[in-house]
Protein backbone atom coordinates (compact mmCIF):
# COMPACT_ATOMS: atom_id res chain seq x y z
CA UNK A 1 0.00 0.00 0.00
CA UNK A 2 1.23 3.24 -1.00
CA UNK A 3 0.07 6.61 0.99
CA UNK A 4 0.14 10.12 0.03
CA UNK A 5 -0.26 13.28 1.09
CA UNK A 6 -1.26 17.26 -0.26
CA UNK A 7 -1.52 20.17 1.10
CA UNK A 8 -2.08 23.48 0.92
CA UNK A 9 -2.50 26.80 2.90
CA UNK A 10 -6.19 29.23 1.96
CA UNK A 11 -6.18 32.40 3.28
CA UNK A 12 -9.85 31.93 4.38
CA UNK A 13 -10.62 30.75 7.79
CA UNK A 14 -11.25 26.89 8.02
CA UNK A 15 -15.19 27.18 8.84
CA UNK A 16 -15.77 28.66 5.66
CA UNK A 17 -13.60 25.98 3.62
CA UNK A 18 -15.43 23.66 5.75
CA UNK A 19 -18.62 24.24 4.41
CA UNK A 20 -17.52 23.54 0.64
CA UNK A 21 -15.55 20.40 1.59
CA UNK A 22 -18.11 18.89 4.15
CA UNK A 23 -20.20 18.70 1.44
CA UNK A 24 -19.46 15.64 -0.51
CA UNK A 25 -22.40 16.68 -2.87
CA UNK A 26 -20.09 19.77 -3.83
CA UNK A 27 -16.68 17.71 -4.94
CA UNK A 28 -17.26 18.20 -8.69
CA UNK A 29 -17.56 22.03 -8.44
CA UNK A 30 -13.61 21.71 -7.41
CA UNK A 31 -12.28 18.88 -7.98
CA UNK A 32 -10.49 18.98 -11.57
CA UNK A 33 -11.37 15.58 -13.74
CA UNK A 34 -14.67 14.88 -11.69
CA UNK A 35 -17.98 16.04 -13.69
CA UNK A 36 -20.73 14.94 -11.32
CA UNK A 37 -21.49 13.25 -8.30
CA UNK A 38 -24.37 12.27 -5.94
CA UNK A 39 -24.88 11.09 -1.98
CA UNK A 40 -26.95 8.71 -0.84
CA UNK A 41 -27.85 8.09 2.84
CA UNK A 42 -29.37 4.95 3.76
CA UNK A 43 -29.61 2.44 6.92
CA UNK A 44 -26.06 1.15 5.97
CA UNK A 45 -24.58 4.03 5.17
CA UNK A 46 -23.95 6.89 3.12
CA UNK A 47 -21.94 6.71 -0.11
CA UNK A 48 -21.29 8.61 -3.29
CA UNK A 49 -20.85 7.87 -6.94
CA UNK A 50 -18.22 10.72 -8.61
CA UNK A 51 -18.89 10.62 -12.44
CA UNK A 52 -14.99 11.09 -14.07
CA UNK A 53 -14.62 13.25 -17.25
CA UNK A 54 -14.25 9.88 -18.96
CA UNK A 55 -17.85 8.83 -17.99
CA UNK A 56 -16.65 6.58 -15.58
CA UNK A 57 -18.80 6.30 -12.18
CA UNK A 58 -16.46 5.52 -9.20
CA UNK A 59 -18.60 4.81 -6.24
CA UNK A 60 -17.12 5.48 -2.45
CA UNK A 61 -18.19 4.92 1.07
CA UNK A 62 -17.85 8.06 2.98
CA UNK A 63 -16.26 6.95 6.07
CA UNK A 64 -16.06 10.34 8.46
CA UNK A 65 -17.74 13.74 7.73
CA UNK A 66 -16.89 15.42 11.59
CA UNK A 67 -17.82 19.06 11.43
CA UNK A 68 -16.15 19.27 14.68
CA UNK A 69 -12.83 18.29 13.80
CA UNK A 70 -13.50 19.19 10.35
CA UNK A 71 -12.40 15.80 8.82
CA UNK A 72 -13.68 14.28 5.70
CA UNK A 73 -13.18 10.44 5.17
CA UNK A 74 -13.99 8.45 2.17
CA UNK A 75 -13.61 5.08 0.45
CA UNK A 76 -13.09 3.98 -3.24
CA UNK A 77 -14.91 0.63 -3.49
CA UNK A 78 -14.88 0.45 -7.32
CA UNK A 79 -13.37 -2.78 -8.27
CA UNK A 80 -9.44 -1.11 -9.48
CA UNK A 81 -8.39 -0.81 -5.79
CA UNK A 82 -8.11 -3.27 -3.15
CA UNK A 83 -7.86 -1.02 -0.46
CA UNK A 84 -8.67 2.96 -0.03
CA UNK A 85 -8.96 5.23 2.30
CA UNK A 86 -8.48 9.43 1.76
CA UNK A 87 -8.72 12.18 4.38
CA UNK A 88 -9.27 15.60 3.94
CA UNK A 89 -8.30 17.99 6.58
CA UNK A 90 -9.24 21.11 7.09
CA UNK A 91 -7.11 22.85 9.99
CA UNK A 92 -7.56 25.81 11.46
CA UNK A 93 -4.37 28.27 11.95
CA UNK A 94 -5.60 30.85 14.43
CA UNK A 95 -4.78 33.36 11.68
CA UNK A 96 -7.87 33.44 9.82
CA UNK A 97 -6.21 30.86 7.29
CA UNK A 98 -5.90 27.63 7.49
CA UNK A 99 -4.11 24.39 6.16
CA UNK A 100 -5.88 21.72 4.21
CA UNK A 101 -4.32 18.16 4.15
CA UNK A 102 -5.72 15.36 1.67
CA UNK A 103 -4.30 12.02 2.49
CA UNK A 104 -4.69 8.87 0.52
CA UNK A 105 -3.69 5.29 1.24
CA UNK A 106 -4.27 3.07 -1.33
CA UNK A 107 -3.70 -0.57 -3.16
CA UNK A 108 -2.42 -1.00 -5.91
CA UNK A 109 0.19 1.68 -4.66
CA UNK A 110 0.34 3.21 -8.52
CA UNK A 111 -3.25 4.33 -7.54
CA UNK A 112 -1.90 6.68 -4.54
CA UNK A 113 0.07 7.98 -7.32
CA UNK A 114 -2.88 8.46 -9.65
CA UNK A 115 -4.93 10.04 -7.32
CA UNK A 116 -2.08 11.95 -5.46
CA UNK A 117 -1.51 13.79 -8.85
CA UNK A 118 -5.25 14.43 -9.12
CA UNK A 119 -5.71 15.92 -5.39
CA UNK A 120 -2.90 18.31 -5.86
CA UNK A 121 -4.77 20.23 -8.22
CA UNK A 122 -8.18 19.64 -6.54
CA UNK A 123 -6.37 21.47 -3.64
CA UNK A 124 -5.21 24.56 -6.21
CA UNK A 125 -8.33 24.87 -7.52
CA UNK A 126 -9.97 24.89 -3.80
CA UNK A 127 -7.54 27.66 -2.71
CA UNK A 128 -7.91 29.37 -6.02
CA UNK A 129 -11.84 29.56 -6.00
CA UNK A 130 -11.47 31.06 -1.71
CA UNK A 131 -8.63 33.36 -2.24
CA UNK A 132 -10.39 35.05 -5.32
CA UNK A 133 -14.02 34.67 -3.77
CA UNK A 134 -15.43 33.14 -6.96
CA UNK A 135 -16.04 29.82 -8.30
CA UNK A 136 -18.82 27.44 -8.47
CA UNK A 137 -17.95 25.60 -5.28
CA UNK A 138 -18.86 29.17 -3.86
CA UNK A 139 -21.87 30.01 -6.03
CA UNK A 140 -23.16 26.71 -4.79
CA UNK A 141 -22.91 27.63 -1.12
CA UNK A 142 -24.87 31.62 -1.97
CA UNK A 143 -27.50 29.22 -4.47
CA UNK A 144 -27.72 26.95 -1.01
CA UNK A 145 -27.59 24.41 -3.71
CA UNK A 146 -26.68 20.91 -2.91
Amino acid sequence: MATLRREIRIHRPAADVWQVVGRPELLHLWFPGIVNCTVNTNSEGTTRIVTTGAGIAMPEEIVTNDALQRRFQYRITAPLFRNHLATVDVIDLADGTCLVVYSTDAEPAVMALVIGGATTGALEELRRQFESGSGPALAALKEGAG
